[in-house]
């Protein structure tokens, strides 16, 4: 079993509603993928994962969180050529245009990129709830 890690970012806990609902489907499919607040995860650690839940959500013009995400991003980016991602967050003005940055970036420091990235306006509605679960039992299932 590929062994996968949740690393996310939360101002108002959307984002990390967003991270438990992917891993209650990670268990769903009979894989475990623990939840790391990015401040909690080091760039060292990326070599131990053999596939990436990031989350974070749009803030200011449409970006990443600048204190503590993009850094940790940042840091990590040369990590992750060949390395399966999966990009999701929560976004409440803008339509969610972060995400396809965030998409673009990811894809050209070579990372797998699994589907195109999850959004959610606001906080995540039972729909979402399940698209997220959906999301972490896929993205498991596809590193089988």
């Amino acid at each position: 079993m590929a062994k996968t890690a949740i690393v996310y970012w939360s101002g108002t806990g959307n984002t990390e509603e967003m991270a438990k609902a992917i891993q209650r489907g990670t268990r769903k499919a009979g894989a475990e993928a623990p939840l790391f607040a990015v401040d909690s995860f080091g760039a060292d650690e990326i070599k131990d994962y053999d596939g990436f839940f990031f989350g974070c959500p749009a803030m200011g013009d449409e970006v990443l969180e600048e204190g503590t995400f993009e850094p940790f991003f940042a840091s990590i980016e040369s990590k992750l050529k060949d390395v399966p991602v999966a990009l999701f967050g929560s976004y409440g003005w803008g339509g969610g245009a972060w995400m396809k940055t965030w998409e673009e970036r990811a894809k050209a420091d070579g990372a797998k990129l699994f589907r195109d990235g999850l959004t959610v306006e606001n906080g995540p509605t039972d729909a979402d709830a399940a698209a997220c679960e959906e999301l972490g039992a896929s993205f498991v299932k596809s590193l089988r």
